[in-house]
């Protein structure tokens, strides 16, 4: 393995030799396969085991449920024309409930494999991967994967293969030009003749895209002869999988110089003419230091590793650098480059490359790691919020220690896990997307590292907003008596929820000049004397000054953002997250002495005014609804409409494909409890089910006293 390792290094310095890429899919559409095959074929790992060893799924329960719960990093070396090209490489989960994994794996790399089946064609997962993507401007090539399913049980002809396979493609590109910027739907959308689709079986270790039939004069019929024939054993070596689809690979997709220049303005929102800006746009290893963490992982031996992408500089052992979101300075320690899924430690890697750094203690995936303090990269925002929430503890009183240390690690693993630790009341909770999610992460909590816990049954994860505008501004005033702030709340338009659903809003605090943003923020119907005044937007919702001729409010400002998020993340009803609010200052009387006006009078003034003018403005609970996709055979037709109305959901369509039925209804989440359960009993096991959107929606008005009610409880909050 070593001559690899030394190959590795070699072709790491030269960027236009590098690419940096994912491969993501529906559940099952068959990714782990494919990259064992592409693993097997850079001679990573035995050719006999691809496509039975699953090599990236490292952990236990990945390799029992047959599915991929964490993303992997793996580097190879594919020779094109006798040219070394590195190939840094991240296998995603497909399961709708790890998705966030894949949003942050797309934020290390310029390019995606999406993986499509034949039989199934474009699936809601296949759509939401490719939201994913673009919304970082990572350039898809398509794969469309199991065709020898087409052959064998479909028995179709080639005529009728390639009429699939257009149908495929049409589909895919329609969601690309819908969901991509306008200027880059024509650059991103995928083409037969050119080669960035490709199809194959990553089952048998075969592929084909038209460049290479042409160049190696290999026809369909050759494919249909040999499934017929049963020599398709043959075609691993005629049309190596590998080979078919890294060449796709560093012909379509950008090199780390390329991307930087449309991707950098996209994800970075500092001042693109500063030495930091010059650094990114140009991806140079000279300049400063620029690396996003997208995963940790806990590694027996070396302790925390962090894997992202270095963005800018190079990176080396023993650097004095600093977490911009921690706010934190670190030294850097080993500094690891992935050979298959083994970790090497070298001495020193230049902007580019995916790599895995030590030392980071206390940094979460979307950390920006700088020399000194920098304009962080903008957050790794998740297209679904966590929904479900249960209380955790330990069996052992002697464990709760060790418990504390575990939840901190596990919310670093995987952040689309939310975790709270009360250290007075012992109870911790864990959020995440769903059952499963759950469930995985406290087998994981028993089974990998040793702790007994129990949990309580799960709960649902609701939001607070208001529904008119506060009718005059209320006062906060510090426990001084010297600095009264005067605050009013009002409802956020349709149109500027929606624009922050789709990502055209950043969240972030506002230092400086941003015409991106305030352009984006008038697009969403603001007035633009508003836009100029807008400080915080955070957990969609938006704090705007609406102060005038106050000498020291750029002081105090800091201090009254940080209290307009902890009110944003636990509100006055239920201290549950806030969402779709606009709260404006509107004047303030500040004392002449700063001494008189530090946090310990600002936040609680702040928190006191935000609050008052929340309860004035027809404050009201907000609950999560999922829109799912059943699947089942065309008799339960019936059973899986009973099944949504008595969940107080709502049918949205019915289609009959064949002898199998599609019904895509709308639950709230609090009735879907043990839902899996059932559509298992209403469908004798044959129905299955896809979340495809996620929203919070107003809670009917009957059951808002009781659910307030049964919260107030739950936390042990006063029942006024």
């Amino acid at each position: 393995m070593a001559k690899m390792v030394d190959r590795v290094k070699g072709v790491m310095s030269s960027p236009t030799h590098i690419r940096n890429i994912a491969i993501c899919a529906h559940i099952d559409h068959g990714k782990t396969t494919f990259s064992d095959n592409l693993l097997a074929g850079a001679g990573m790992m035995s050719e006999d085991l691809a496509g039975k060893a699953c090599v990236l799924d490292f952990h236990e329960d990945e390799a029992a449920r047959g599915i991929t719960i964490d993303s992997a990093a793996v580097s190879m070396v594919h020779v094109v024309d006798g040219e070394d090209f590195l190939i840094n490489l991240i296998d995603t989960p497909g399961h709708v409930d790890f998705g966030g994994d894949v949003t942050r794996a797309m934020r290390a790399v310029d390019g995606a494999v999406v993986l499509c089946c034949a039989v199934e064609g474009m699936m809601p997962q296949t759509e939401t991967v490719l939201r994913q993507a673009l919304k970082e401007r990572v350039k898809p090539i398509l794969f469309i994967n199991k065709v020898d399913r087409l052959i064998k049980e479909l028995k179709l002809t080639p005529e009728a293969m390639q009429q699939r396979f257009i149908g495929i493609i049409t589909e895919v590109n329609e969601k690309i030009r819908g969901i991509a910027e306008e200027q880059y739907a024509d650059k991103f959308v995928v083409n037969v003749a050119d080669g960035s689709v490709c199809f194959g079986s990553a089952f048998h270790n075969w592929a084909l895209s038209v460049p290479y039939m042409q160049k190696k004069n290999i026809s369909f019929k050759d494919i249909i002869d040999a499934y017929e024939t049963e020599t398709w054993k043959d075609l691993k070596k005629k049309a190596p999988l590998h080979e078919v689809v890294l060449n796709a690979v560093i012909k379509h997709h950008p090199n780390p110089q390329q991307s930087a220049k449309y991707r950098i303005p996209k994800i970075w929102h500092g001042d693109l003419e500063s030495p930091m800006g010059q650094t990114l746009i140009n991806c140079d290893p000279k300049g400063e230091l620029a690396f996003v963490v997208t995963k940790v992982v806990v590694d027996p031996q070396a302790g925390e590793i962090a894997a992202g992408r270095l963005f800018g500089g190079t990176m080396k052992k023993g650097l004095e650098a600093y977490l911009n979101r921690a706010k934190k300075n670190v030294r850097t320690q080993q500094v690891y480059i992935y050979n298959g899924a083994k970790k090497e430690i070298v001495e020193e890697v230049p902007a580019g490359n995916i790599i895995g750094l030590g030392g980071l203690k206390d940094a979460y995936p979307g950390e920006t790691v700088t020399i000194g303090e920098q304009e962080p990269f903008e957050q790794i925002s998740h297209l679904f919020d966590p929904v479900i929430t249960k209380a955790i503890e330990a069996k052992k009183p002697s464990d709760l220690p060790k418990l504390i240390d575990v939840l901190i690690q596990v919310g670093k693993e995987d952040p689309s896990i939310k975790v709270e630790i009360n250290n007075e009341t012992g109870e911790h909770l864990i959020s995440g997307m769903g059952e499963l999610h759950l469930e995985i992460i406290e087998n994981r909590i028993i089974k990998e590292k040793g702790v007994e816990v129990t949990t309580t049954p799960p709960v649902v994860v609701y939001r607070e907003t208001v529904t008119r505008k506060s009718p005059e501004p209320q006062e906060g005033k510090s426990p001084n008596k010297h600095n009264r702030l005067y605050f009013t709340v009002e409802p956020m338009s349709a149109e500027m929820k929606l624009a922050m659903k789709d990502k055209k809003i950043p969240m972030m605090r506002v230092k400086k000049k941003d015409e991106n943003l305030w352009a984006a923020l008038s697009e969403a119907g603001m007035d633009t004397k508003d836009t100029r005044n807008v400080k915080n937007i955070f957990n969609n919702n938006i704090l705007v000054d609406n102060t005038r001729g106050i000498v020291q409010i750029n002081e105090i400002i800091e201090l009254v953002n940080d209290m307009f998020e902890n009110v944003m993340q636990s509100g006055p009803i239920v201290n549950e997250p806030v969402t779709g609010v606009v709260v404006r200052l509107i004047d303030a009387k500040l004392h002449e002495d700063a001494i008189h006006r530090g946090p310990a009078q600002m936040y609680p003034a702040v928190r006191e005014g935000i609050r008052a003018a929340f309860a004035v403005a027809g404050p009201v609970l907000y609950e999560p609804v999922q829109t799912l996709r059943f699947e089942a055979p065309m008799e339960y037709m019936g059973e899986i409409s009973k099944l949504i109305s008595n969940k107080r959901g709502q049918l949205l369509d019915m289609q009959q494909e064949g002898a199998s039925v599609t019904v895509i209804g709308r639950m709230p989440v609090a009735e879907m409890f043990g839902m899996s359960g059932d559509l298992r009993s209403a469908t004798g096991g044959r129905g299955s089910s896809f979340v495809v959107d996620q929203n919070f929606e107003l809670l009917p008005h009957e059951l808002q006293p009781k659910i307030t009610k049964q919260i107030r409880e739950r936390k042990g909050l006063k029942q006024e």
